[in-house]
Parts: structure tokens; C-alpha cells; sequence
């Protein structure tokens, strides 16, 4: 194998885990159990929403954190995984 071999596989993993994870979203309104799994986001405790009449601002502050952290648990997992 070439040593561009692993990154091209790595990258179609990775864009193959996003294509997932939008087709979820999409259908996350359609289909009953993936709406409930997706319902907690967004209104998590940290989570800015600001309505004024012609204005509305959010910021997901609380989401962001669960994700940080979900999300390095995830990799530093997967790089335990990968170097036994």
C-alpha cells in the first residue's frame, strides 16, 4: 500500500460517519425514536435565547459543552482503541 492509502480510508470514513449523522437529522422529525434522541439539544441548562421584537439571538453554550466533551471521549477512545 501507498502511504496515502490510510489517509483516503480515513477520510471516507469520515465523511461516511457525516453522511449518517445528516441523514439522522433529516429524518429525525419523521421517525418517532430518532426525534427523541435528538430532543435534548438545544435546550440544555447554558443555552442562550434572546427574543426581542424584530431581533432573536441563540447560542448553544450548553450544547456546545456536552458535545466537546462527548465528541473528545469518543476520540481519546478510538486512539486507545488504535494504539493496543
Amino acid at each position: 500500500m501507498g502511504e496515502w492509502d490510510h489517509l483516503g480510508k480515513l477520510l471516507i470514513g469520515i465523511g461516511a460517519a457525516i453522511a449518517v449523522a445528516g441523514a439522522l437529522l433529516l429524518l429525525a422529525d419523521r421517525v418517532p425514536w430518532v426525534g427523541s434522541l435528538f430532543s435534548w439539544m438545544g435546550k440544555l441548562p447554558g443555552d442562550l435565547s434572546i427574543k426581542r421584537d424584530n431581533f432573536s439571538f441563540y447560542f448553544p453554550l450548553g450544547t456546545s459543552l456536552v458535545l466537546s466533551v462527548a465528541l473528545s471521549l469518543l476520540f481519546y477512545l478510538l486512539s486507545w482503541w488504535f494504539r493496543r
